[in-house]
């Protein structure tokens, strides 16, 4: 996979119609970790799906997402990228 400019700076969020965006790309671990955990902490009871734009597979993020109630679910990005959408557990 080949690396995607980001085009918001890393640890920025911003909002969009399909939910609050959270780019990590360029951050070294566990910068990423802790930014998915901030924010998911910091939205706290709202339904807002979170839409992570990262370099890789997060895969230790998953046990905390789902020990949180959350879910993560690959979505397509750009090339070289890594998009998940975070949301609720039902």
């Amino acid at each position: 996979m080949g690396t995607v400019a980001a085009p918001h700076g890393a640890g920025e969020h911003w909002s969009e119609a399909d939910g609050l965006h959270l780019e990590v790309r360029g951050m070294a671990p566990p910068g990423p970790f802790v930014a998915i955990i901030r924010l998911i902490e910091s939205i706290g009871g709202q339904p807002v799906p979170v839409i992570v734009h990262h370099d890789r597979e997060p895969v230790p993020l998953y046990a905390e997402l789902a020990e949180r109630g959350w879910l993560a679910e690959r979505i397509d990005g750009a090339d070289g990228e890594f998009r998940l959408r975070l949301s609720r557990a039902p």
